[in-house]
């Protein structure tokens, strides 16, 4: 059945949501990791600043054994010198500042170590953590997409679901790993230097407030339009993947008639555009950082000039203080005055540099990082659009369970593998009833649509007796194979009833109603494996001995154990080395392995060579006996001997009845038959 081409649902996309979401996911799979890691990221942030702390404390020991040097001396012609007495003074001081010294040293060296420390078992968690989070995020996706329904993968280009897998999962992985602890330290770190910066200098920091004003104002705007064409980026990521999927299935095709360089032109257009997307969001990008760290430039300029004035305002009339001189100030505009908070010391205005210049880093880093977190947000929401996809619905409650049928066609439920079967139709009433699998399935009034306002059966009634066969001719879109997919459950009905012996299909459950029904598909999926495996996929509990029987029924054996190495000969590529009525046989052989009572062939024999049809006819004589079997087919050949053949035209059945009623009805049959005209 073609692709159904349908655009999927718009979808907001909300960072915020999508952030926490996203890690809560994380917390939710390893909670006490993910808190270590959270208290290691604060301990790593305090480490980061502490040189900025204690480095003030340093300098003014330091400036303080200088102080007692000056005071405690005198001029004697033109020389300074310490006196005795004030040499004493100058010892005992040199002393405390010796211990203090040594005290900020080892405090500073305790926070260092701490730090190193929390960073060592943070690289440590967080690389387990991300692995085991994506780890999980893949089993989830790959649990919650078997569990959609047929519709999902009929709307969506598979390369783009494989995107999701691969740069989705990709991106997510750098924002677990890197972008958000980096950004979460730095934050911290910020907002920890801006309370040190305020308690050691008002005005300093106002300066740095306009700053961090500007540098907010630049990311707003050159940030978001970076944002804006990453995400964009990732969407054409993942639909020129898409495309060269489709065409590396298709190569054949492409190569058949020479449309290599529409294929090329049409990627092109994918190409251009994945480009257009990819320079801007870069451009953006490459232009917000060094717009920061310039800012910072200016920044940590503006805080040297401020921090001079107001330093030298205080060492000046502490040294004016020393000589007798304590009254006159040279900056009358910031006087020294403790009510003003400006009581800078030299030891504070260097430190404050380097915070000025670590604050304005800090925000050049979180730049950096914001395109990589934006990124793994829009990844992350396809993933999360992908996880929150309706599944398949089913709200059947009738089983499929082995039976044991005694003389008298009583039925009672068994543990054990009897070869019989029987639906388990409980009640609500509480009581049970068993009915015997037979393969007995009746549409009755069938309407379809796979858009509600685009019907595509209409009043489509088939009885199909067990062991009868029913074959479907029609033109391409007539509704055949739409008939099957909709016995299976793929799709369920707009109006009508279909009963499987006596049963309505909506009230058995999915998995046992499609465990009954066996099909082979005219497109051949075989998966990359020995020959026993893929045969095996039809009844995985089978034994090597019921693998081969099958095979041998499907006239499959002969060919097979003339490969290499035989059963164990292992497929690729769906089966490339295989020819395509090779590939065939081993479809057919896996829907024999099944032994459903119930058997759909759709266009099995379309791609099969002459001599390979006769052998796949005779597989399917013993393939068909005692099941109900329908058949889509353009070869008339193949459906002759059919009990019933339907002939569909837009969606409704025109003519019905066997091979010799529909050929003295001389009608649409009689016309195909006789080849008067074509299917189309």
């Amino acid at each position: 059945m073609p692709r159904i081409n349908v655009k999927p649902s718009k979808r907001n996309f909300n960072k915020k949501q999508t952030l926490k979401r996203l890690l809560g996911y994380v917390f939710k799979t390893y909670p006490v990791r993910f808190t270590i890691i959270c208290i290691c990221l604060v301990i790593a942030a305090v480490g980061a600043i502490s040189a900025s702390i204690f480095m003030p404390q340093f300098i003014n020991l330091m400036y303080e054994g200088i102080e007692q040097n000056v005071v405690h001396g005198e001029v004697v012609d033109g020389l300074y010198k310490i006196n005795d007495f004030a040499s004493q003074v100058q010892n005992v001081g040199f002393d405390a500042i010796k211990e203090k010294l040594i005290g900020l040293s080892i405090a500073l060296g305790c926070v260092y170590l701490a730090s190193i420390t929390a960073t060592t078992l943070y690289n440590q968690l967080i690389c387990t953590v991300t692995q085991g989070f994506l780890y999980r995020m893949r089993m989830d996706m790959f649990k919650k997409m078997e569990k959609l329904p047929i519709s999902y993968f009929d709307r969506n280009p598979h390369g783009e679901i494989m995107s999701t897998y691969t740069n989705d999962v990709d991106a997510i992985r750098q924002l677990i790993s890197q972008s958000i602890p980096q950004f979460v330290q730095t934050m911290i770190t910020v907002s920890l230097l801006f309370c040190v910066m305020m308690y050691y200098s008002l005005w300093l920091t106002l300066a740095v407030i306009v700053a961090v004003i500007f540098i907010f104002f630049v990311t707003k705007k050159v940030g978001g339009g970076s944002a804006k064409y990453f995400i964009k980026q990732q969407k054409s990521i993942a639909m020129a993947e898409g495309f060269i999927e489709e065409m590396m299935n298709g190569q054949k095709v492409v190569k058949v008639f020479n449309h290599e360089e529409k294929s090329k032109a049409d990627f092109n257009v994918l190409n251009d555009q994945l480009n257009d997307d990819a320079y801007k969001a870069n451009a953006y990008a490459n232009i917000l950082a060094p717009i920061i760290h310039n800012i910072g430039n200016i920044l940590y300029v503006i805080v040297a000039i401020l921090g001079v004035v107001l330093v030298v305002n205080n060492v000046y009339n502490f040294s004016l203080r020393g000589f007798g001189n304590a009254e006159k100030t040279f900056f009358t505009l910031l006087p020294a005055s403790p009510e003003m908070g400006v009581t800078l010391t030299i030891g504070i205005a260097v430190a404050y540099l380097g915070m000025a210049r670590q604050f304005a880093n800090s925000f050049n880093q979180v730049s950096m990082q914001l395109n990589a977190v934006v990124m793994g947000l829009a990844g992350a929401d396809r993933i999360f659009e992908l996880l929150d996809q309706k599944p398949e619905e089913d709200n059947g409650y009738v089983t499929l369970v082995n039976a044991t049928i005694d003389e008298n066609g009583n039925i009672t439920e068994s543990d054990e593998k009897t070869g019989k079967w029987a639906w388990k139709h409980p009640h609500s009433d509480g009581t049970i009833t068993y009915t015997e699998l037979k393969g007995d399935i009746r549409l009755y009034d069938v309407d379809f649509g796979y858009f509600p306002d685009k019907i595509v059966l209409h009043n489509v009634n088939i009885y199909a007796k067990p062991g009868q066969k029913i074959a479907f001719v029609g033109a391409t879109g007539a509704g055949k194979t739409t008939i099957t997919n909709l016995i299976n459950r793929f799709y369920d009905i707009a109006d009508g009833k279909i009963r499987y012996d006596g049963i309505n299909i909506n009230k058995i459950k999915k998995d046992d109603l499609r465990r009954s029904i066996g099909i082979v598909l005219q497109d051949t999926n075989l998966f990359t494996g020995t020959v026993m495996e893929n045969i095996r996929y039809g009844r995985l509990d089978a034994t090597d001995e019921e693998v081969m029987e099958a095979a041998k029924t499907a006239n499959a054996y002969d060919f097979i154990t003339r490969l290499p190495e035989g059963f164990d000969t292992r497929l690729t590529g769906n089966g490339s080395q295989l020819s395509q009525g090779q590939r065939q046989l081993l479809s057919i052989a896996r829907a024999e392995l099944a032994d459903t009572p119930v058997m759909i062939l759709d266009e099995a024999t379309s791609s099969i060579d002459t001599r390979t049809e006769a052998l796949v006819e005779s597989g399917m004589d013993s393939l068909m006996k005692g099941r109900t079997v329908f058949v889509i087919a353009h070869r008339l050949s193949t459906v002759q001997n059919s009990n019933a053949i339907m002939v569909l035209d837009h969606g409704s059945i025109i003519e019905r009845g066997d091979h010799d009623d529909l050929i003295s009805q001389k009608g649409v049959y009689y016309q195909l038959y006789t080849g008067a005209f074509e299917l189309e």
